[in-house]
């Protein structure tokens, strides 16, 4: 009897797997080749097509297969909805919340048994999250993607058939929607003319282009924050991998492990992981007749803030990179022209790093899409050979670094609840939760090493699963010196060296380093959004928002958005016991009532002072200006953030190209003009310059116009209108040296503002600053300084440093802000940093009635030093000069 009820049973599970067979071949028998679909084979020489005939596509495979689904994670900058594709076996697929609910458990849960580690060890699959071509010019990775969800779900091979049994492959198909569209748009545009395969003017992105690959800290940007939440907070996979390409004459392809330096934070297995990824990486796309496939070459990975920022969330995470054609259009290389640079290789021929070099000669776009289809089916064979593996080390890896949280310093950190700038300890809290973090608050105080904390303290706890990225965002950041050889040069730096978030956001954060244990009757888990807002009182006559937080800025601004009446304190008052500064922002109601007061109240996070009665106060009222923001057409990332910054705290602005200058009336459209960073080369010529030498750049010669001497004019004679004039970093150059004002056709004047950049004689020095945190000293009581502390820290890049000199004639200067004397360096690395002392950083200038506020460094690096953006907020409204 037993007997036949087990052959009774094993035919029921053949007919069961033979029916289903027949149903998937029935069903996949109409699913359209990607050729078939697009009417050319994507990696075709000369053919792109667009992010929407991609997503349909995939919208049909997910139609036609039980083993694709397609998912919608969020939407672009741009509105464009943004999607996942899982690919799987057809039980996978099925049973994708049963599966992502394990991964959720092996990642976060520490406690978990024997058994039920056993249990979903068995039953859990590697989830493999594949994001392509977040840097939009690199087109291969989406260009394959049709062709490698075709191969695997319609693929009768075994060994296919096995690894998609054990792996989940998560592909997001384009990382960067808006930009994809842009490029293929701009490609359409002057295919078949000399330009066809030149760089397309301005930033592939909303905002920041290049830059969304830095963003993976602060999360500012809509499409970093919805790949982040994939690993953060939703399907936790095991594994990552973000698809980029290189430039084209070096290896045709880099696989992992990374180079030197590496993250100190990160535990070893994440890298031994990396090595086991990459060697079979190699191997088979050797194997495979594909050649000049490098590792450990170029790429290190000691920062966080790329999409590889999932290492610190314990991902086995990396990146590789493929050699680059000109979008879709063919280039021949030369041999003699192949070449490396950097890490990893000396010179370009065999070594262990490049077992098999490419030889040169014709590169296209279809062998780009030849070695991401090979590369992610090695990567996914790999993960298959190794899923019990790396589900275990998962949540080994889970269960280690809650134990370190509990055994090893840092211990916890602390936030006070008292801060100069309430509203970035706001930012701050709310941004650790996006990241997946356990954030909790004092309900009693407590004293740790005879220092009291008070209930309403923020306490960070170190012992939770993603301790390392705690730990790398919230300590100082130290560079991890490596060498070349003993004694020898050190190896540089790829990117910034200081990432530290409460430096960043000026917010003080307490380090606990001694063995405690805060009890859990002393704590409150947070509840997200974190506020520090109350209730609004029906009666008031005016709402004041101190100067000290940044969002006041985004308050007064929005007001004046909404025509409510805005002014400015010129002295610190005492209003209901609590002191507010000057500079600070008072809003009254308007003919509405309430109505505009609630939706500036709704914006922001922290409680403002409510003014029910007269009083007397000293103010100005606030004068919104006419803003024009520089930017040019080549990749001016720098003025994407600055866009976005003025975006996100409702500040208008009208873009100005600098070929624009030369037909602007800008003294008649503008009071203030605002230069990011940007050589001057490239503002004044529309030219890249290497030292005396105009480089010819790649983009349509519509797009290389600069200000040139017209529009030099034209700004000269704003500046003696009475303009202001804002600049920062590399645009400063402008405005060094000898300068002209044109008094009419026949007449000028000659003159030079009292302020140089030495900064090229430090440099030689020894002074080096690849990216780093710096304290600066702010002169009190300045409109400029309103609101600051009297040290901050600024992200500063070596150059430029000024020194000012006597003003001749209608001209005055005054330091705002100069290198501190000592311990300058407050995050990352520095050389010979000394040199710096009382050192010139921030400088106003007068010439008649003209404004200059010169910055040495970003206010607003890349979105993420908010501890100097009221510096740029107050610049932007000092009053103008009335002589």
């Amino acid at each position: 009897m037993l007997i036949y009820k087990f052959r009774f049973f094993n035919c029921a599970i053949i007919i069961s797997v033979l029916l289903t067979f027949s149903i998937q071949s029935f069903a996949q028998q109409g699913i359209q080749t990607p050729e078939e679909f697009f009417g050319f084979k994507p990696g075709t020489d000369r053919m792109l097509f667009t992010y929407e005939e991609m997503i349909t596509y995939f919208q049909k495979l997910d139609d036609a297969s039980p083993n694709l689904k397609m998912l919608e994670i969020g939407k672009t900058p741009m509105g464009k909805p943004m999607y996942i594709a899982f690919m799987s076996s057809a039980d996978n697929i099925s049973n994708l919340d049963n599966l992502k609910n394990i991964n959720k458990e092996l990642a976060l849960n520490p406690s978990l048994s024997e058994t039920e580690r056993e249990k979903y060890f068995a039953e859990g699959k590697v989830f493999f999250l594949g994001t392509l071509s977040m840097h939009s010019g690199e087109v291969g990775p989406s260009q394959a993607a049709p062709l490698i969800a075709y191969e695997l779900i319609t693929s009768k091979d075994t060994k296919t058939v096995n690894y998609l049994n054990n792996v989940v492959y998560m592909m997001v198909p384009c990382h960067n929607p808006d930009g994809m569209d842009m490029i293929v748009e701009h490609y359409k545009k002057y295919k078949g003319t000399k330009y066809e395969g030149s760089s397309m003017p301005g930033v592939y992105h909303k905002y920041v282009g290049h830059d969304n690959n830095r963003d993976f800290v602060t999360l500012t940007q809509e499409d970093t924050k919805v790949i982040a939440r994939i690993y953060n907070l939703d399907w936790f996979p095991q594994v990552m991998v973000e698809k980029h390409q290189m430039r084209s004459t070096g290896p045709r392809y880099y696989v992992p492990p990374p180079h030197d330096p590496i993250a100190e934070n990160i535990d070893a297995g994440i890298w031994n992981w990396n090595w086991v990824i990459g060697s079979n990486l190699i191997t088979d796309m050797t194997e495979a007749g594909l050649t000049g496939v490098s590792q450990h070459y170029l790429f290190d990975d000691y920062w966080p803030g790329s999409t590889e920022t999932c290492i610190w969330k314990n991902v086995i995470g990396f990146l590789t990179e493929c050699a680059s054609v000109h979008y879709a259009k063919p280039i021949y290389i030369e041999p003699n022209e192949l070449r490396v640079s950097g890490k990893g290789l000396s010179e370009y021929e065999i070594s262990i790093n490049m077992p098999k070099p490419w030889p040169g000669g014709w590169w296209r776009l279809s062998d780009i899409v030849e070695y991401e289809i090979v590369s992610t089916k090695s990567m996914l064979n790999t993960a298959s050979i190794y899923k019990d593996e790396i589900l275990k080390y998962r949540n080994d890896l889970c269960r280690k670094e809650v134990e370190l949280g509990k055994t090893s310093a840092p211990y916890y950190y602390i936030l006070p609840g008292v801060q100069h700038d309430e509203s970035e300890l706001v930012r701050l809290v709310n941004l650790l939760d996006e990241h997946g973090i356990n954030v909790y608050k004092l309900i009693n105080s407590i004293q740790i090493n005879n220092v009291v904390f008070s209930a309403g303290d923020i306490i960070i706890p170190l012992a939770q699963p993603f301790r390392p990225f705690i730990k790398e965002v919230m300590e100082r950041q130290q560079y991890p010196v490596r060498h070349y050889s003993p004694n020898g040069k050190i190896i540089k730096p790829y990117d910034i060296t200081s990432w530290s978030l409460p430096l960043h956001k000026g917010v003080t954060s307490v380090e606990i380093n001694e063995p405690v244990t805060i009890a859990s009757s002393d704590l409150e888990k947070i509840v997200f959004p974190f506020t520090l807002k109350k209730e609004m009182p029906e009666n008031f006559k005016a709402v004041m928002f101190s100067s000290n937080n940044n969002e006041s800025f985004k308050a007064a601004f929005l007001a004046n958005k909404l025509g409510l009446e805005v002014k400015r304190l010129s002295k610190k008052v005492s209003v209901n016991n609590e002191e507010i500064p000057e500079g600070s922002f008072i809003i009254f109601n308007g003919s509405s009532g309430k109505t505009g007061i609630e939706n500036i109240i709704n914006e922001m996070s922290v409680q403002p002072v409510f003014i029910k009665d007269d009083i007397e106060l000293e103010t100005e009222k606030m004068m919104l200006p006419r803003i024009a923001l520089v930017e040019s057409n080549f990749h001016d990332m720098d003025a994407g953030w600055t866009r976005f910054i003025f975006d996100s705290y409702f500040i208008p602005f009208t873009v100005l190209k600098p070929g624009e200058f030369s037909e602007s009336e800008l003294a008649k459209n503008f009071d203030v003009i605002v230069f990011p960073s940007e050589d001057k080369s490239i503002l004044m010529e529309g030219k890249y310059k290497s030292n005396d030498d105009y480089l010819v750049t790649n983009y349509p010669p519509e797009f290389t116009k600069g200000i040139g001497k017209k529009g030099m004019e034209k700004l000269m004679s704003f500046l003696d209108a009475g303009g202001i004039i804002i600049s920062w970093g590399s645009s400063t150059e402008l405005f060094l040296g000898k300068l002209e004002i044109m008094q009419n056709d026949k007449e000028k004047e000659e003159f030079q503002l009292p302020i140089r950049d030495v900064s090229k004689s430090l440099q030689k020095d020894g002074l080096y600053i690849p990216g780093s945190l710096v304290k600066i000293s702010l002169t009190d009581n300045h409109p400029i300084t309103y609101g600051m502390e009297d040290e901050i820290g600024v992200f500063f890049r070596g150059k430029p440093v000024f020194a000012t000199s006597l003003p001749r004639f209608d001209m005055d200067r005054r330091v705002i802000a100069k290198f501190a004397e000592e311990n300058i360096l407050l995050s990352g690395y520095a050389e010979e940093e000394e040199f710096l002392k009382d050192r010139s950083a921030l400088v106003w200038l007068k010439k008649g009635k003209g404004q200059l506020v010169l910055f040495g460094f970003n206010p607003q690096f890349r979105g993420s030093t908010n501890v100097s953006f009221k510096l740029l907020f107050n610049s932007l409204l000092l009053q103008k000069i009335i002589e």
